[in-house]
């Protein structure tokens, strides 16, 4: 009857606060880890102008990458969800926010094996985009970063993750991963073409602006596909200085096979080397702080006739806009001397 309430007399007396933190501070450390090293993942985004062949790289690339022994995750960053296309022989993956919308509203949650699919050792995914008209593509972005995290994108173990991302859109959300460090480094994939290296060019300014802010992220260097020979993304590499990784030339055989969804990157094949020394280059280049060109230095790497630098810029007269001569009246302004 003497017991206190609550209590019973096995109950052991209640530690001091002074006593907790003593047997806390008397905990030795963790043993220091003796089994494997986990490996870092070496996280790659690619940029490029839509249509300049980064998923036709990337695929062959991932593929050569996975026959040489590497883990490689291939993630499509484009609302087009195209990325895995040529790697699935021209099927297409359930993109992460079509799937994710489609399993909230069922009540259920995403699984990997929902979104992730593999080939040959490599594995990939498309985080897609929303509808046309209907949303914005770079908050897609953000948003399919977002439930990557919730599937434990971080405790993944990959040598290489490799990211496409459209570089002709300058929204925040392809700028992801050179804004918020979220890659060690970037490839471009350019040709000999104005556009193509006017995007390059781009995405090198944003590289060089978040180097100024204080971000990590570099220019490994360049892919330049469809490769006629002419020069001129070879001269642009020069000039911003970061080195070409592999040239991929314009020729009829990979044309028909890429339409035709067919890997070209496969070991012992006849584009093989073209792949091989990427997969190295892209390993061992170092991300390089770039120096962009002005529009005019970008101008200049073309020949006149080819860019239009003879056009004189004309200005335009009211009497232009209106397509009619103009009455000028005199002013009925008075003007007062001495004000």
């Amino acid at each position: 009857m003497n017991a206190a309430i609550g209590r019973t007399p096995s109950d052991p007396p209640r530690q001091s606060m002074t006593e907790a933190l003593r047997a806390e501070a008397a905990i030795g450390p963790d043993p220091v880890q003796t089994g494997p090293v986990r490996r870092q993942a070496q996280v790659i985004a690619i940029y490029g102008k839509g249509g300049i062949g980064k998923s036709f790289t990337l695929a062959n690339l991932s593929y050569m990458m996975a026959q040489q022994g590497r883990r490689v995750l291939l993630i499509g960053c484009d609302p087009k969800s195209d990325t895995t296309s040529l790697l699935f022989g021209g099927k297409s993956c359930p993109t992460i926010i079509e799937t994710s919308s489609r399993k909230k509203a069922a009540g259920e949650a995403v699984q990997i094996g929902d979104v992730c699919f593999k080939r040959d050792g490599v594995f990939a995914m498309e985080l897609g985009g929303p509808e046309v008209g209907r949303g914005c593509g770079g908050r897609g972005i953000i948003h399919g970063f977002e439930l990557l995290e919730k599937l434990g994108f971080h405790q993944w173990d990959f040598d290489y993750v490799l990211l496409d991302f459209l570089g002709d859109v300058v929204c925040g959300g392809f700028g992801l991963p050179i804004a918020r460090d979220m890659c060690q480094k970037v490839i471009v994939v350019g040709s000999n073409d104005l556009q193509s290296l006017y995007v390059a060019n781009n995405v090198c300014s944003a590289v060089e602006y978040f180097r100024k802010l204080g971000g990590h992220v570099g220019v490994a260097g360049m892919v330049v596909n469809k490769d006629d020979g002419t020069g001129e993304a070879q001269a642009f590499a020069a000039a911003a200085g970061i080195p070409v990784l592999a040239a991929i030339p314009a020729d009829e055989d990979i044309r028909r096979k890429s339409a035709n969804y067919e890997i070209i990157g496969r070991p012992g094949g006849r584009w093989a080397p073209i792949f091989e020394q990427l997969a190295t280059q892209v390993a061992e280049a170092p991300p390089l702080r770039p120096a962009p060109l002005s529009q005019d230095g970008l101008l200049g790497l073309f020949k006149g006739e080819a860019v239009g630098r003879d056009v004189v810029l004309q200005p335009a007269t009211m009497e232009d806009m209106c397509a009619a001569e103009l009455l000028h009246r005199p002013s009925l302004e008075v003007v007062y001397e001495g004000s």
